[in-house]
């Protein structure tokens, strides 16, 4: 399985960022790390292992990336502001630098966002923002509004709010979606939500799902026994739903 490590300065972090590629050909995913994760713990935790068949075999190839939310969501040192605004940031690196190079190394057209917890967060996110770059869309054990407390899952922006965190909130700002293509574009993408019954997350699936429904938007929401919030879960996940 070929394996590549890729480290630049990116000038719209202003910071060095690194990412992981795996396979040499077929649809290239991108694939988010989970809460407060990192570029290498998919492969840490063997979920890389996991997909082998499809990346030796030109199915798939991964680009998984790193997160900076330690510096954005998860930075109570900082007014929520500066959290959504890091947020921001860290979207265009992902647009204007990650997915470039990708189209750089394989021009296969086809595109997967992917991710794990606070990953499938974002993995769904750029979708439902930019579905035209996306053919198909998998978060697994994901919450798709930060702004709302569960559990011991706190409120990620402290009770603040502006159009920044609005149109960041899948579950806010696909419910007034009233844009006919807009709504086109996401119902021609394969879309997958996969939560365990027991997980704090599951209303915010269904939340979502329910959206998706109204908008006549097709798509997929799975639920796993348990609360289905790990590694072993995931490996199991990703086998079946990239």
């Amino acid at each position: 399985m070929k394996r590549e490590y890729h480290k630049w300065y990116s000038q719209n972090l202003e910071k060095e960022m690194e990412l992981l590629v795996f396979g040499h050909t077929g649809t290239k995913v991108l694939f988010f790390p989970p809460r407060m994760g990192r570029f290498y713990d998919y492969e840490n935790w063997k979920i890389i292992d996991a997909l082998e068949p499809k990346i030796t075999n030109g199915e798939l190839q991964l680009f998984c990336v790193d997160s900076v939310d330690l510096e954005s969501f998860y930075n109570s040192f900082q007014h929520p502001d500066y959290r959504i605004y890091r947020h921001i940031q860290y979207e265009k690196y992902v647009l204007k630098e990650v997915l470039p190079l990708a189209n750089t190394i394989n021009p296969n057209p086809n595109i997967i966002s992917a991710g794990c917890s606070l990953g499938a967060y974002h993995a769904v996110n750029v979708a439902m923002r930019h579905p035209h770059l996306f053919c198909k869309v998998v978060g697994m054990s994901g919450r798709y509004d930060l702004t709302k407390s569960k559990g011991y899952f706190q409120d990620l922006l402290s009770g603040y709010h502006n159009d920044f965190v609005y149109f960041n909130m899948p579950n806010q700002y696909l419910k007034n979606m009233e844009d006919d293509f807009l709504i086109h574009q996401l119902d021609k993408m394969d879309i997958i939500l996969a939560i365990g019954k027991e997980d704090q997350f599951l209303d915010s699936n269904y939340e979502l799902s329910g959206i998706l429904n109204e908008k006549g938007i097709s798509h997929q929401i799975i639920e796993w026994d348990g609360e289905a919030h790990k590694c072993r879960y995931w490996r199991k996940m990703v086998q079946l739903y990239l």
